[in-house]
C-alpha cells in the first residue's frame, strides 16, 4: 500500500496486553466497587464491621479508594493508552516485555496494597496509604510504562503526535513526579516509614499531590480516553482540534497550582489557601472547554444517542465531568469551603467526578474496546449495555445527591447557634440525621455495583461467543489512518 507515494508497511499491533488490563478493569472495577458498597453500608448499620479491626471502616476505606482510582482507573488508564498510542502511531509498542512487565508488576502492586491496608500497614497519606516497599515497586512500574508509552511514539510512523496522547503523557510524567516527591520517606522497618516532611509542610505536599493525582490520574488521563473513544463511537471528527490543544494546554498549567484549597482555614498560610482558591476558580475554563468539545464532537450525530448505549456511556460523563468540574471550583470559594469542608457534601463531589467521570467514560471506552480486542464484531448484548447505562446513571444519582443533602445539613447544623453561644445540635444529632442519606447512597452504590456485575457477564459472553472479526491476540493492519 502507497500512502502519498511512500510505500508503507503493515504494522502488527500488541492487544495482549491491552486486553489483559482490559480484563482486569472489570475484574477490579468489581472489588473496589463491592468494597465500597460494604463500608456505605457499615455507615449506616455499624455492626457491619463484625468488630474486626481487618474490617473496620478505617482500614477497608483506604483499600476501597486505592482499588477503584488505581486497580480500576489505572488499569483502564494502561489499557486505554496503550491501545491508542499504537493506533494513532501506527507503531507496536517498543517493548513486548516491558508491556508486560507494566501488567504483572501492576498488579502485584495491587494485591499488596490488598494484603496490607487491611493489616492496619499504612502511611496514613490520603491516596498514597501504601508503605515505601510498595511505592518503591510502584515507582519502577511506572517509569517502565513511561519508557513504553513514550517510546513508541519515538518510533511513530506518522509525524502528527495525536491529542489524546498529549494528555496520556502529560498524566504519566506528572503523575511519576507527584509519586516521587509525595512519598519521600525515611524507613524504619519493611511496614514502617516516616514522611521526609513535617506540619504544614508535609500537609502542603500531600494535598499538592492528593489534588494533583485527581487533575492527572483521574482527569488528564481520562480526558485521553474522550478525545480518542468519543470521536471513534460517534463516528465524527473532533469539534475543534484547535481547542483541545489549548484545552491541554491551560489544563495542566493551572491544575497544579489548585491543590492548596483542600486546606483552607489551616495552619497553611493564608496566601497559599487563597492561590489554591484563585486557581481553582481559573480551572473552570479549561475543564469547561474539554467538556464542551467532547460533547460537540456529537454534532449533527445527536440522533445516534438513542440507539447507542455506549456512546451514552461517554456523552453522560462528559456531562458528569462538566458538573463536578464546576462544583470543585465553588467549593474552593473560602465561604463556600466554610460549609462544605469535613462534610458529605465533599464525598458527593468526588463521586460524581470518580463514578460519573471516570466509571462511566472507562466503561463506555472497554464496550467499544472489548469485540476489538477478542475479534468480534459487537458486545454480546447491546440490550444488557443499555441496561448497565441505566443502573450506572441511576445509582449515581442516587449517591451524590443523598451526599448533597446530607452535606449541605450537617455544614448548616455544625455551625448553628444559640443565643449564649452554644451549639444548638450536637454531633450526634447531626449523625442521626444523616442515616436517611447513607441508607440512599448504599442503595446507589449498590445499584451501581450491580451495573458491573452486568458488564462483566456481558465481556464473559462476549469473549466466548464464535463470531470472528480479526486475530484476537494481535491485528494486523496496513499502516494508514
Amino acid at each position: 500500500m502507497a500512502t502519498d507515494g511512500i510505500e508503507t508497511l503493515p504494522v502488527t499491533y500488541n492487544y495482549k496486553v491491552v486486553r489483559q488490563f482490559a480484563i482486569m478493569t472489570v475484574v477490579w472495577g468489581i472489588v473496589g466497587m463491592g468494597i465500597g458498597v460494604w463500608i456505605a453500608a457499615q455507615l449506616a448499620w455499624p455492626a457491619l464491621n463484625f468488630d474486626l479491626p481487618w474490617t473496620s471502616f478505617g482500614r477497608l476505606r483506604p483499600l476501597h479508594t486505592n482499588a477503584v482510582i488505581f486497580a480500576f482507573g489505572g488499569s483502564a488508564l494502561f489499557a486505554t493508552s496503550y491501545y491508542v498510542v499504537q493506533r494513532t502511531c501506527q507503531a507496536r509498542l517498543l517493548s513486548d516485555g516491558l508491556a508486560a512487565f507494566t501488567f504483572w508488576g501492576w498488579q502485584a502492586v495491587i494485591v499488596a496494597a490488598a494484603i496490607t491496608l487491611p493489616m492496619g500497614i499504612t502511611s496514613s497519606k490520603e491516596y498514597a496509604e501504601l508503605e515505601w516497599p510498595i511505592d518503591v515497586l510502584l515507582a519502577i512500574v511506572w517509569i517502565v510504562y513511561a519508557v513504553v508509552f513514550f517510546g513508541t511514539i519515538m518510533k511513530r510512523q506518522v509525524e502528527h503526535i495525536y491529542v489524546a496522547n498529549w494528555f496520556f503523557g502529560a498524566f504519566i510524567v506528572t503523575v511519576t513526579i507527584l509519586h516521587t516527591v509525595n512519598s519521600a520517606a525515611l524507613p524504619v522497618s519493611m511496614t514502617k516509614s516516616y514522611s521526609a516532611y513535617a506540619g504544614a509542610v508535609d500537609a502542603m505536599v500531600q494535598w499538592w499531590y492528593g489534588h494533583n493525582a485527581v487533575g492527572f490520574f483521574l482527569t488528564a488521563g481520562f480526558l485521553g480516553m474522550m478525545y480518542y473513544f468519543v470521536p471513534k463511537q460517534a463516528e465524527r471528527p473532533v469539534y475543534s482540534y484547535r481547542l483541545s490543544i489549548v484545552h491541554f494546554w491551560a489544563l495542566i498549567s493551572i491544575y497544579i497550582w489548585a491543590g492548596p484549597h483542600h486546606l483552607h482555614y489551616t495552619a497553611l498560610p493564608d496566601w497559599a489557601q487563597s492561590l489554591g482558591m484563585v486557581m481553582s476558580l481559573i480551572l473552570l475554563a479549561p475543564s469547561w472547554g474539554g467538556m464542551i468539545n467532547g460533547i460537540m464532537t456529537l454534532s449533527g450525530a445527536w440522533d445516534k444517542l438513542k440507539d447507542d448505549p455506549i456512546l451514552r456511556f461517554l456523552v453522560v460523563s462528559l456531562s458528569f465531568y462538566g458538573m463536578s468540574t464546576f462544583e470543585g471550583p465553588m467549593m474552593a470559594i473560602k465561604t463556600v469551603n466554610s460549609l462544605s469542608h469535613y462534610t458529605d457534601w465533599t464525598i458527593g463531589h468526588v463521586h460524581s467526578g470518580a463514578l460519573g467521570w471516570v466509571a462511566m467514560i472507562s466503561i463506555g471506552s472497554l464496550y467499544h474496546l472489548i469485540p476489538k480486542l477478542f475479534g468480534k464484531e459487537q458486545m454480546y448484548s447491546v440490550a444488557l449495555i443499555n441496561l448497565h447505562f441505566w443502573m450506572s446513571t441511576i445509582g449515581t444519582v442516587l449517591y451524590i445527591a443523598s451526599m448533597w443533602v446530607n452535606g449541605i445539613m450537617q455544614g448548616l447544623m455544625w455551625r448553628a447557634y444559640n443565643e449564649d453561644g452554644t451549639l444548638t445540635y450536637t454531633f450526634v444529632e447531626s449523625l442521626v440525621a444523616s442515616h436517611p442519606g447513607y441508607v440512599v447512597r448504599m442503595i446507589g452504590g449498590l445499584i451501581f455495583f450491580s451495573g458491573m456485575l452486568v458488564m462483566a457477564y456481558n465481556v464473559w459472553m462476549t469473549t466466548r461467543r464464535d463470531v470472528p472479526l480479526a486475530i484476537s491476540n494481535s491485528e494486523t493492519v496496513a499502516a494508514t489512518v
